[in-house]
């Protein structure tokens, strides 16, 4: 059982590894090391090699000598099945109900405190991690503040982010992509994603598309309009020539396809560091409010209590944002909050320790497998076996946070990442999905026509990864068919 201070309510990892061994002993048999024929033949017309390919599919509650393995002990690159460990970990260790808390102080005297309310000193505003202040939830946060009695702030708005120590890593350092919402970096009071997102609406009459933006950043100016052009809508993206290097202005060279109809475009924003000081700006205004002085880092004040604190949604809810939409930056918001929460530092290195610690706990010797950088899985040097995330998945069975953890894997033909999956297992399958560069994965698990349920781990590494999916939907309507119930039943 883990170890961890706090966590005392958790039920014992000791109880679930010994359902685990209980069904075992009922379920044993040999593993089968072939590939499935269909399995083997979609590879092949991928020219891609076997080897490329690590697979465990075997019945829940089965031990490791059942089932399916195929190179299932080879360390391979899982891309964003690692947000499993991540997600799993933190619902064992921290509980579904678990939430983020942001702290706001007003510092100063409050005179008059309404409607006219005056702040005559500063509003502070500590982070803790939370991965969902996104527009509307910051509204709400500031709206408590207005509520408060504050409507004018004779100060200024003070941002403390010093509970995590992510780094200062630049937007383009993973893929060259700067622009892209997923390269976004972790931060204590992470506001948005640090994205803007673009709508484009035809107006055919004037010739020309009209731009709205979420949200209005202080300082900050979008092209109102951008021509129409005719013409497929192909890389519409192309089509307009953004150029967005200028922290204070969005301009378009180019010209929109009407064929397009109405399109939305989610942006990473320039200048991620100058981000939250103009999204608070504007929204404050917006809400309202006037301030006198700037919005600017600093630091809550100590052994004080704040005025009012802003709770996030419970975790199992960020659970499924994560895991249905493989969301990276959330993902790493949640990592670095293990390392806070279990030993006090908001550090990835705090953050791998806790977490190795607990995959030790709970799959044994095969954590040896992992080779854990962060908690998303957006790197190159991430490694597990298909055998120890399989194991890690069975252990999830048995764990009292089995409903939420299952519940935040995407359904398959359904919603998430898997919405426009295959039909062969629509509305029986959760499954999470990973992809990079090289990498094409997918696991978690199936509920086959017959009533039995199976984990399945498939993990392709390969320069020509993309052209193995067809491969990982045959192993799934394998496991599903009647054809496989041979390899599969004890």
């Amino acid at each position: 059982m883990t170890t961890f201070p706090g966590l005392a309510w958790r039920w014992p990892a000791t109880l679930a590894v010994a359902a685990i061994a209980a069904a075992a002993q009922v379920c044993s048999a040999a593993p089968t090391t072939t590939l499935p024929p269909d399995v083997a033949a979609a590879l092949a017309r991928a020219k891609l090699p076997a080897d490329a390919l690590s697979v465990v599919v075997r019945e829940v509650g089965a031990d490791a000598d059942s089932g399916l393995a195929w190179r299932a002990g080879a360390a391979a690159n899982p891309a964003s099945l690692m947000k499993l460990v991540t997600t799993y970990g933190a619902l064992d260790l921290l509980g579904p109900a678990w939430t983020w808390s942001t702290g706001v102080w007003l510092q100063g005297r409050l005179r008059n405190p309404g409607p006219d309310g005056v702040l005559e000193g500063d509003l502070v505003i500590k982070g803790s991690g939370d991965p969902k202040l996104v527009l509307e939830r910051a509204w709400l946060l500031l709206r408590k503040a207005r509520q408060a009695g504050v409507r004018e702030i004779r100060g200024d708005v003070v941002i403390d982010r010093s509970a995590f120590v992510a780094g200062r890593v630049s937007p383009a350092e993973f893929d060259g992509e700067p622009l892209r919402p997923y390269n976004a970096q972790a931060d204590a009071l992470l506001l948005n994603y640090r994205s803007l997102l673009l709508a484009f609406t035809p107006d055919v009459a004037r010739g020309v598309a009209r731009i709205s933006v979420d949200p209005a950043l202080a300082g900050v100016r979008v092209d109102a309009e951008v021509p129409l052009s005719a013409g497929p809508c192909d890389d519409w993206r192309a089509a307009l020539k953004v150029d967005a290097a200028d922290p204070q202005r969005i301009h378009f060279a180019g010209a929109y396809p009407a064929a397009c109809g109405e399109r939305t475009w989610p942006m990473a924003y320039a200048d991620p560091a100058g981000y939250d000081a103009r999204f608070i700006e504007a929204l404050w205004r917006e809400s309202g409010g006037t301030l006198a002085g700037s919005v600017r880092e600093g630091r809550a004040p100590q052994g004080t209590k704040p005025a009012f604190e802003f709770a996030s949604p419970p975790l199992a809810e960020v659970v499924r944002d994560i895991n249905k939409y493989s969301n990276n930056v959330m993902a790493q918001q949640l990592f670095l909050t293990l390392g806070l929460q279990i030993k006090g530092s908001g550090a990835p290195e705090a953050a791998r320790d806790v977490l190795l610690h607990w995959l030790r706990e709970q799959i044994g010797e095969r954590a040896a497998d992992v080779a854990m950088v962060n908690g998303s899985g957006l790197s190159r040097e991430s490694r597990i076996s298909a055998a120890a995330l399989a194991l890690l998945l069975q252990h999830a069975w048995a764990s009292p946070v089995m409903p939420e953890f299952i519940a935040s894997l995407p359904i398959s033909g359904a919603d998430g990442t898997l919405r426009r999956a295959a039909p062969a297992a629509a509305g029986r399958a959760h499954l999470k999905t990973g992809s990079l560069r090289d990498v094409v994965a997918v696991a978690g698990y199936l509920l086959a026509p017959g009533g039995r349920r199976y984990v399945l781990v498939a993990i392709v590494n390969h320069p020509q990864a993309g052209a193995a999916r067809p491969a990982l939907d045959a192993l799934v309507e394998w496991a599903m068919s009647p054809r496989a119930q041979a390899v599969l039943r004890p």
